[in-house]
């Protein structure tokens, strides 16, 4: 009796044992699962998020054929900042006057949230053009400064706006969010397309960062200190350089 006792004795505690080890299984079993899940949902992120920024198709200014030198960037104006020698592509006489535009408010102050600085220049047929002071800004008010005139007030300020006509736009946003130049021209009241640059039609060449622009020119993202350069007609013109101020 002794010794069937002492067997069921050890059957229990091998049970036991095995229950244990069970259980220690699952629990591993389990805890490697919901890493798994929550790795694959982290990536999961991680690929959506890369894919609402769209990759930039560029490609070699070398399929241009020769360009034509830069001409002198102009005189500095507001923040020292060159305002090229023509006249401007546009006035601002279609621009919004204060409703959400491309999901872009105009509020009663600027939002710095989100603050970047991109670089337009324009180019027709070879000469310089102007992209003028105050669009984004209704109601804009002209002051004049120690480099030029400035606009540093209107009614309210979109999150996508001009201060002079330096090419420099201003992009101060309550929210961190990827604006494009097809967003600025809708604030100014201009078309933008592979064949229409405002008022002017033909062929719409992008010029991003030095290197050719291969998509629709209103897709370009107005990424901080881009330099964006846009051409309509021939000759076409070799990228300007711009070097931004100090802390902007």
């Amino acid at each position: 009796m002794r010794a069937e006792e002492a067997r069921q004795a050890r059957r229990r505690t091998l049970v036991t044992w095995i229950g244990a080890g069970v259980l220690a299984v699952i629990a591993v079993v389990g805890i490697t699962l919901a890493v798994t899940s929550r790795s694959g949902q982290a990536g999961g992120q991680g690929t959506i998020q890369q894919a609402s920024a769209p990759r930039l198709k560029l490609g070699s200014l070398a399929s241009l054929g020769t360009l034509q030198p830069a001409p002198s960037p102009g005189s500095p104006g507001y923040a020292s900042v060159p305002i090229p020698n023509g006249t401007p592509l546009a006035d601002t006489a279609s621009a919004a006057t204060g409703g959400t535009v491309d999901g872009v408010s105009c509020q009663s102050s600027e939002q710095l949230v989100f603050h970047i600085h991109a670089h337009l220049t324009i180019f027709v047929n070879g000469s310089p053009r102007q992209i003028p002071a105050g669009i984004g800004i209704p109601g804009a008010q002209v002051q004049n400064g120690p480099h030029g005139a400035v606009v540093g007030s209107g009614t309210c300020f979109y999150w996508l706006h001009t201060h002079a006509a330096d090419g420099i736009i201003h992009i101060e946003s309550p929210i961190h969010r990827v604006y494009t130049l097809g967003d600025f021209f809708d604030e100014w009241g201009q078309p933008l397309g592979p064949d229409v640059l405002g008022p002017v039609h033909g062929h719409v060449v992008v010029i991003y960062n030095g290197k050719l622009y291969l998509a629709n020119p209103r897709d370009v993202p107005l990424n901080s200190h881009a330099q964006i350069q846009v051409e309509v007609g021939t000759p076409l013109v070799a990228p300007e350089t711009l070097t931004f101020p100090s802390g902007m």
